[in-house]
């Protein structure tokens, strides 16, 4: 009985006078890997325009139904999304919404700080998708 006991307290003292692991988290932020899918973001053309053409297969695709679009037409019948929101309380972070876009409008950054206090401010609309969440963070882009 007595040897467990000692076998478990050298364990003990051996992690405790051992260096620490922890990481100091507000000063110290961690590097994610290089799938990383975080926070989203709607691109532009380098004319400014929106690439989305509200083509809604973004909105279909998602498996958590936390897509919401909902299209309007310029003079020159180019589609493009009035409204557009984002529901981060429901998102699954699957990334299906990159995949599907054909005109590569919607990214997934490698931001991993998007909590908030209230759910409702984790429904991000257009406006808030199109900025990026901070310049430390970067947008995946697709090879090829």
């Amino acid at each position: 009985m007595i040897i467990p006991l000692l076998q478990g307290l050298k364990l003990t003292l051996k992690y405790f006078f051992s260096g620490k692991v922890t990481m100091e988290y507000p000063e110290k932020k961690w590097d994610v890997a290089e799938r990383w899918r975080g926070r989203h973001v709607l691109t532009k053309h380098p004319s400014g325009k929106i690439r989305c053409v509200a083509c809604m297969l973004c909105a279909t695709v998602c498996p958590a139904e936390c897509i919401s679009i909902e299209a309007a037409a310029e003079p020159d019948n180019r589609k493009y999304p009035e409204k557009y929101t984002l529901d981060l309380g429901r998102c699954i972070f699957c990334g299906y919404c990159v995949e599907v876009c054909p005109k590569e409008a919607i990214e997934m950054t490698t931001a991993y700080e998007i909590s908030e206090y209230s759910r409702e401010d984790l429904i991000l609309e257009k406006e808030q998708l199109l900025e990026p969440p901070a310049p430390r963070y970067e947008t995946k882009k697709k090879a090829g």
